[in-house]
């Protein structure tokens, strides 16, 4: 390991023991090996009503030759709300090249929430937070197994509330159930080009009440940008702690783009510890690999682009 590499692997270290001592219960290790940790932030009340999630990755070149991979994880956290915190910590970024900046980044984020428990905003819609106890049948919630099919599905006349009528709706094709302790396991697939097109497919998914009554929709997708020879990509937890985050690494890891993959889960009241993330990325796996997205070695040497691994919101909770 060249010196250079050492003493960025030191720094990595040193922030990580100086972090976990700061924030304590709100710092989170995900995954040592794959460096992936979550911060806890809050508006400092006693009874806290904004909160977020900072999920991060670090590189191998951080901090010195590389910016960490960012998810920020909230429920309320849509649109302009993104788009100018997401501005903010990559501004503090490039005024502190080459310096730890996960301090700077919690600090920042917190300002914004105290800031929005100090101002007139209503207060943000939480979605549900933990597993309910759900007793039925895993076979009344199953969809009906569709094999590939080459054509896809026309243009539906469904409107979204930004009036989208002009974007097609794209194909949406359902994987073959995984079943283990009561809890069932779906994943559906879709091409996708648009982040348009990504919101249309979500739409018509929660259309179906099966889908709509899963503890867990846990998604990620992947698109890519010939202009800007990047990856637009985001996922979504659901409730479900990290998942999506592993959703997305794998389809990084396969290198599959322009895609949708949706995971419902519905729970059957046991708890399934770590091998819940197992089943929702085969049954991802298994319906990438179905439907053709994963490339052959040869051709995903050959696929343009670096991943941008930048993008918004997931809800980010425990299982419970």
């Amino acid at each position: 390991m060249a010196a250079s590499d050492r003493e960025r692997a030191q720094q990595q270290i040193d922030e990580i023991e100086a972090l976990s001592s700061i924030y304590g219960e709100d710092w989170c290790v995900v995954d040592e090996d794959e460096k992936i940790y979550c911060i806890k932030i809050n508006d400092c009340l006693d009874q806290p009503k904004w909160t977020l999630c900072l999920q991060v990755i670090l590189p191998p070149g951080y901090p010195t030759a590389e910016p960490p991979i960012y998810q920020l994880n909230a429920p309320w956290l849509r649109g302009q709300d993104y788009m100018e915190l997401a501005n903010v910590l990559e501004e503090i970024y490039v005024q502190n090249l080459g310096e730890s900046i996960l301090y700077l980044w919690v600090e920042k984020i917190r300002e914004v929430l105290i800031e929005k428990a100090q101002s007139s905003d209503p207060e943000p819609d939480i979605k549900k937070t933990s597993e309910e106890v759900d007793k039925h049948d895993g076979d009344d919630f199953l969809l009906d197994y569709q094999p590939v099919q080459e054509d896809p599905i026309k243009m539906l006349n469904y409107i979204t509330s930004e009036s989208q009528e002009d974007e097609e709706l794209p194909s949406i094709h359902h994987g073959n159930p995984i079943t283990d302790r009561r809890s069932t396991f779906q994943a559906h697939l879709a091409p996708v080009v648009t982040p348009r097109q990504v919101k249309r497919v979500l739409e018509k998914l929660y259309e179906n009440k099966k889908i709509a009554s899963a503890t867990h929709n846990i998604y990620a997708y992947r698109i890519y940008c010939e202009d800007k020879q990047t990856f637009l990509q985001d996922c979504e937890d659901d409730g479900e702690t990290a998942a999506g985050g592993r959703l997305l690494h794998l389809m990084q890891i396969l290198n599959v783009h322009n895609v949708l993959v949706v995971v419902s889960r519905w729970y059957g009241g046991i708890l399934l510890g770590p091998d819940r993330f197992k089943h929702i990325n085969n049954c991802a796996r298994n319906v990438l690999v179905e439907y053709n997205y994963i490339p052959s070695v040869e051709e995903s040497s050959k696929q343009p682009g670096k991943s941008k691994k930048i993008r918004k919101d997931s809800k980010k909770r425990t299982e419970h």
